[in-house]
């Protein structure tokens, strides 16, 4: 089947016929040069519909054992972020309300 190029903007661009469209929902293709041709493939995302088909993709094997259980570690969450290093951003910071006289 023949169709044109065109430009569209800085770049050239091809109308796919519609006899030739990709079925689904892909919106977006990957293009590969393959020596002197171009292949287009559709780009197909997954989402939440797909979740159970990947799971059932998984071989019985996978997990048997259960995972390990790693013990909990406590943590010091007196860094930058912690609950001090916030007070003693407040405490240093200029007050917002202008001083009486």
């Amino acid at each position: 089947m023949l169709t044109r190029l065109f430009k569209s903007g800085n770049s050239l661009a091809v109308r796919i016929p519609k006899e030739l469209a990709f079925l689904g929902p892909a919106d977006e293709v990957e293009i590969e040069r393959v020596g002197n041709t171009l292949v287009l493939r559709p780009v197909e995302r997954e989402t939440l519909a797909d979740v159970p088909a990947i799971f059932a993709s998984f071989p019985k094997s996978f997990m048997a054992e259960g995972r390990e259980f790693h013990e909990q570690k406590e943590r010091d969450w007196s860094g930058a972020f912690g609950r001090k290093a916030q007070e003693e951003a407040q405490s240093s910071a200029p007050s917002a309300s202008p001083e009486k006289d």
